[in-house]
């Protein structure tokens, strides 16, 4: 079950507000500002005159606003004749510090930023429901009830990793293809993963992300069926990273598979994988169908070429995954000889004992 009224928001505003475009100043609070402000100028002080000037508020509004940030973890150093100044070294996911990376490409996203949520993709499948628009984004640094595929609890502790959901409103868009989503944002999860930590990321058919031989990530694609004309209302695409190792290494029953994206904390280490997966995804989403991932999904995949077990409902088949198609359809073929192109749906696989992951 989805825990419900567990959500300690602190939301923020959206990508343009965050890089405090012309305009927007007066719609976000006097705490909300002087955080795009430090983000935008991290490692440099500035006395608290120079500040509210900035702003246009009190130098005391300043320093309420300051101590409100530094009870949210922020590590803002204050030095007689020299002034304020937010630590290199902090990495705390925020909405102000995610849109000094984001690109024009992401102006469409409504970006919305807690600490905490029972679950992303509950969060904003309830926001769905209730009309909010196409492009409307959580990100969260914990869930309470993370959640996998086929029902599994998706591990997300705090301070350690990214968790996030997008609301997408596509066309007309059958069932069946939104299997291309799930594989969109996997290969933009593994360019993101790849530009920042300079490593390979692979991936599990249909929605493991893995860097040397563990998974750091997984994907979690949920629809609404409109009755009428048989087309998705919308899509829920949720993403959560293993940014960082947990405190005390995870837990006895995911030690052997989990890993994580960086092996030491890193500045903006987490705004800034997630800003690089957003932009990379909404690259590849509104290029639509001329967006060319299908191939790069294939050359990053753990599966093809190896001998594999496709788990049904029922049971299990062994079988040899042979290629992933241009509709991103695992095609592969059984021990009687015969082949088929596998969706997603209620069908997983698992690499056999021969092909295990090392």
């Amino acid at each position: 079950m989805e825990e419900k009224g567990t959500v300690e928001s602190v939301e923020s505003a959206g990508p343009a507000a965050a890089a405090e475009a012309p305009g927007t100043l007066g719609t976000l609070g006097t705490k909300e500002r002087l955080l795009a402000f430090f983000e935008r100028n991290k490692g440099i002080y500035f006395s608290g005159e120079e500040i509210a000037a900035k702003l246009s508020v009190s130098r005391a509004a300043v320093w309420k606003a300051v101590n409100a940030l530094r009870g949210e973890g922020y590590e803002i150093d204050a030095v007689s004749n020299r002034g304020y100044c937010l630590s290199v070294h902090t990495d705390i996911l925020s909405a102000q510090g995610m849109g000094k990376y984001l690109r024009p490409v992401c102006s469409g996203l409504e970006l919305h930023v807690h600490p905490t949520v029972g679950s992303t993709n509950t969060l904003v499948r309830e926001k769905a429901a209730a009309g909010a628009p196409d492009g409307y984004t959580v990100v969260a640094g914990a869930q309470t009830a993370g959640r996998g595929r086929l029902g599994r609890r998706f591990y997300s502790p705090a301070g350690t990793g990214v968790y996030m959901s997008l609301l997408l409103r596509p066309e007309a868009m059958p069932p069946d293809r939104a299997i291309r989503l799930t594989t969109m944002a996997a290969v933009a999860a593994c360019e993101a993963i790849e530009e920042l930590s300079g490593e390979t990321a692979q991936i599990k058919w249909v929605n493991d992300l893995y860097m040397n031989g563990k998974k750091v990530g997984g994907i979690l694609t949920e629809g609404s069926l409109g009755l009428e004309n048989g087309s998705l209302d919308y899509v829920v695409l949720g993403i959560g990273f293993n940014v960082y190792l947990p405190e005390g290494g995870f837990p006895e029953e995911l030690g052997r598979i989990a890993g994580a994206i960086f092996r030491e904390r890193r500045s903006d280490g987490k705004n800034r994988l997630a800003a690089a997966f957003l932009n990379r995804f909404m690259a590849y989403h509104t290029a639509g169908k001329t967006a060319d991932f299908a191939g790069k999904y294939r050359e990053r995949s753990l599966v093809v070429g190896k001998s594999i077990n496709v788990l049904f409902p029922a049971g299990q088949k062994r079988a040899v995954a042979l290629d992933v198609d241009e509709e991103c359809r695992l095609v592969v073929e059984y021990e009687d000889g015969a082949v088929e192109r596998l969706s997603s749906g209620e069908i997983s696989v698992r690499l056999s004992e021969r092909s295990a992951l090392v």
